[in-house]
């Protein structure tokens, strides 16, 4: 995955925008795009969405609303998308839960994940990251281990909604570490953080966006990081590899798509402000101070990573028995 995210250039997504039919681009933009954010309000897609959305409306010369559909781990506003008109004014903000997760997690969704949703471009990898409130007995990964051990079932962690890619970063953390903490799932990070700066849930498993300022501002304490190697952005936090967790890995990604049946030619004007947005010095500066890696891409190679990933999740998964209805 980490070659396929150094593929992706501007020049790539402007070769496409030649193809396009000069009526419909003419009739294209005639008002604000909408896009949605299936999480809550106060996470990264809430971040890194407003700071996308203000770039591409300068391209496409009309406001970009981001709208927060949450619930249902992120279906109810993937669903929305997937029924809305192929018009070009209704996007999706989505993530590798939304893609790649949720197609196995779910026995049944309302959409089909491959063939109602059309990819514009991916967007970026995010390691996950593990912070905890103070009171919180344990400042290190082996310590939480022991912790942990010496109260099997008894320690809980949250994350942003079940069969988010923070979930499972817990679950295979329990399976890694031989430990038993339960999963408290909430409808997106902005009410986990709450309850966790408030000590109703110990800790939880995020993107590095959604936690950084709270760990910044000493208000929680970072564990470790799910990525192979540190995140430039929290360049202090160790990674679970680091202590003694070979292989632990468990990033996110993100992605625009647009409903099923958008005409080529809007496909390819998305692509090219997306592309455009994320080439952009200061928006790059912006998400890698985040922790998030850019990463432009074609819509064909948007469409072939998420399903590569819903075959890597769906093996794991399964393997796993893992349900959430």
């Amino acid at each position: 995955m980490k070659s396929f995210f150094r593929l992706a250039m501007l020049s790539i997504a402007l070769a496409g925008i030649g193809s396009a039919s000069p009526a419909l681009a003419q009739s294209y933009q005639s008002k604000p795009l909408h896009l949605i954010v299936p999480f809550a309000a106060g996470g990264t897609g809430d971040v890194l969405g407003r700071l996308l959305a203000s770039k591409m409306s300068e391209g496409l010369g009309q406001p970009v609303v981001v709208e927060f559909k949450p619930g249902a781990g992120t279906t109810l506003g993937t669903d929305f998308v997937a029924k809305a008109a192929p018009d070009g004014y209704i996007i999706l903000f989505s993530a590798s839960t939304t893609m790649s997760i949720n197609a196995t997690l779910y026995s049944k969704l309302p959409y089909d994940t491959l063939k109602d949703l059309t990819p514009v471009s991916l967007l970026a990898s995010i390691p996950n990251m593990l912070v905890a409130n103070h009171a919180l007995q344990a400042n290190t990964v082996q310590e939480l281990i022991a912790l942990a051990k010496a109260n099997p079932g008894k320690l809980n962690y949250a994350s942003p909604g079940s069969g988010t890619t923070p979930h499972l970063a817990g679950e295979l953390f329990n399976t890694a570490a031989g430990i038993k903490m339960v999963h408290v799932p909430y409808k997106g990070a902005g009410p986990a953080i709450i309850d966790v700066l408030g000590g109703h849930v110990p800790m939880l498993f995020d993107n590095i966006p959604s936690v950084q300022p709270q760990v910044n501002s000493g208000k929680m304490k970072a564990i470790a990081v799910t990525s192979a190697k540190r995140s430039p952005a929290m360049p202090n936090v160790p990674t679970f590899a680091e202590a003694g967790l070979t292989g632990f890995e468990a990033n996110s990604w993100w992605a625009i798509l647009a409903p099923a049946g958008t005409p080529k030619e809007i496909i390819a004007r998305l692509n090219v402000e997306v592309v455009k947005a994320l080439n952009d010095a200061g928006l790059r500066e912006r998400f890698l101070g985040l922790g998030a890696d850019p990463a432009p891409s074609t819509p064909e190679e948007c469409g072939a990573h998420i399903k590569a990933e819903v075959a890597k999740w769906g093996a794991i998964i399964k393997a796993s028995g893992a349900r959430v209805d």
